[in-house]
């Protein structure tokens, strides 16, 4: 028996598109010879569908598009996402489909519902097995969260089952696919079964979803593997009670892994939304040097427009650094003088600011006035702002609302200043792209600075990244305490200044604009606390 593995990129609500897409994977499939095809988790809808599963309508047209399968689809058996309903109750499901009759229906058992996932919202919880037979072979039936635990699995062995085939749309995080596969191979070793796992690619909003599909035998085996972040066809044979070796993609270091979301979510986010290309503030930073490198990446040099808007601040060599970016990788390019405005403003202020000496609000305006001449190129060519902002800078409000955060997009939100630089060393060395040092190395080299007064370095105001960085994974990504912290050895005042900056600014954050999740925990979904609080702990 051969089975393949359709790691798609559906898009959320566009049902006659995703039909489409998996009517051509399973073309593909058939005539590659394979007797059985499987999509990922929901691959009809997209995922995650939201509130559109609560809209009737949607949930009508999911059933007539779930019977074209049924109508035209022959030669291959097909294993197919979608949400179900029945009556009042909607259900997870995967339908098995085989020349126009439908050979069981299985419903998703466990319903995440933590960090980004709410499907308790939504769905009913199944409660029964699917084992049906394919050349001999009694073929179990799983989606993704039902993995995760022991009792799916081992239904599906109780009735029979010798291979296990599970529809995942398990999203991107660091580690995230070692953690897969030592999850499955759990359950390999407890039912015995061969276990193949077809995850979802692409992104949904600030969800990344990575593929790397993968099938396991039934020693516990790493036999075959898809790329990571690509849409790909895994091909697998069953032969003699087992799933055999087939073929492996490499396992992707981290800098690798990361930098690959971030260009697919960017790609997706504006090719899914239908923006022309995009825009952002070039500062001769490292942050907005990296946003720039993963936008060209993902998009084309061509959709890509960078703007620098210097000020008395500005030191020549962010200017000279920005241009030699832009001649490195070709995108369009503007300069635009903002002193002239900066002074315009506190013209029409300066009653108003009389008698006050100068402080972050004149910094804050400079941000605010560069915010604004992107939003007005935004609307004049319809493509969407960039922000360039990064996780330590989110984590401590070390950013301007309406200003630097202004925009559609936030590339960096879920990265660390510490992992920015590591990222930026990395596409350097990189000749996975069009080319290698795209940023010039000064840009990295350089101490970080927002350049809004003279002489002005980030850890003036802030703890040193590197420590900076360590609270910061420690308090949101593990949900350390301020005493655990402290007791792992790092200075009680940073770790207790942190914590309250993170506090403070969390009406920031409420406002910042989306962008693509690639940590354990991100400023998005799965970070869900109240602006008005007095717990500090």
């Amino acid at each position: 028996m051969k089975l393949a593995l359709a790691q798609i990129n559906p898009v959320v609500g566009d049902l006659a598109g995703n039909t489409a897409l998996i009517f051509a994977a399973a073309e593909a499939a058939r005539a590659a010879g394979a007797d059985i095809i499987v999509t990922p988790e929901l691959a009809l809808t997209g995922y995650p569908p939201e509130d559109l599963l609560l809209r009737p309508s949607f949930l009508a047209e999911c059933k007539q598009k779930l019977g074209e399968f049924i109508d035209r689809l022959d030669g291959i058996t097909l294993v197919v996402g979608h949400p179900h309903a029945a009556g009042d109750e909607v259900f997870n499901a995967a339908t098995v489909i085989r020349d126009g009759n439908v050979l069981g229906r299985y419903e998703k058992m466990l319903l995440p519902n933590d960090a980004v996932f709410d499907e308790v919202r939504y769905f009913t919880p199944g409660f029964a097995p699917l084992v049906f037979e394919q050349g001999g072979t009694k073929v179990g039936v799983a989606i993704c969260e039902d993995i995760w635990d022991t009792e799916p699995a081992a239904a599906a062995a109780d009735e029979g089952a010798e291979l296990l085939l599970v529809l995942n749309a398990s999203p991107f995080h660091r580690a995230k696919e070692a953690t897969r596969q030592q999850v499955v191979r759990e359950r390999v070793e407890e039912t015995g079964m061969a276990i193949a796992y077809c995850n979802l690619v692409g992104s949904q909003d600030e969800l990344v979803f990575d593929g790397q599909s993968f099938a396991l035998n039934k020693a516990g085996e790493v036999v075959a593997q898809a790329a990571g972040f690509a849409s790909e066809q895994l091909l697998l044979d069953y032969v003699a009670g087992d799933l055999q070796a087939a073929s492996r993609a490499d396992d992707l270091a981290d800098e690798e892994a990361v930098y690959r979301a971030l260009v697919l979510g960017v790609r997706d986010y504006i090719g899914k939304n239908g923006f022309p290309g995009v825009l952002l503030g070039l500062s001769g930073g490292i942050d907005s040097a990296l946003t720039l490198a993963i936008a060209c990446d993902a998009l084309g040099a061509d959709k890509v427009h960078a703007v620098m808007m210097p000020s008395r601040y500005t030191a020549d060599i962010s200017v000279d650094d920005s241009r030699e970016m832009i001649a490195r990788l070709g995108c369009k390019y503007s300069e635009i003088e903002i002193w002239p405005m900066y002074e315009a403003f506190m013209a029409g202020l300066a009653n108003e600011f009389a008698g006050r000496e100068m402080d972050t609000t004149e910094e804050n305006l400079q941000s605010r006035i560069r915010g604004t001449l992107l939003m007005a190129l935004s609307n004049k060519t319809g493509k969407l702002v960039l922000t360039t902002g990064n996780k330590s800078e989110m984590t401590t409000g070390y950013a301007t609302l309406y200003g630097d955060m202004a925009g559609g997009f936030a590339v960096l939100k879920d990265v660390a200043k510490t992992l920015v630089y590591r990222l930026s060393n990395w596409r350097n060395q990189t000749s996975a792209y069009q080319q290698a040092s795209v940023i010039p190395e000064r840009i990295i080299t350089r101490p970080p600075s927002a350049e809004l007064r003279p002489d002005q370095k980030d850890q003036d105001s802030l703890p040193d990244y590197a420590v900076l960085d360590a609270i910061l994974a420690m308090y949101v990504e593990e949900n350390r305490s301020i005493a655990d912290i402290i007791a792992a050895g790092y200075p009680e005042a940073d770790v207790k200044k942190v914590v309250r900056l993170l506090k403070i600014n969390e009406y920031k954050r409420r406002q910042a604009p989306v962008g693509p999740k690639v940590t354990q925990r991100a400023f998005g979904k799965d970070w869900r606390m109240p602006i008005t609080s007095h717990y500090l702990a």
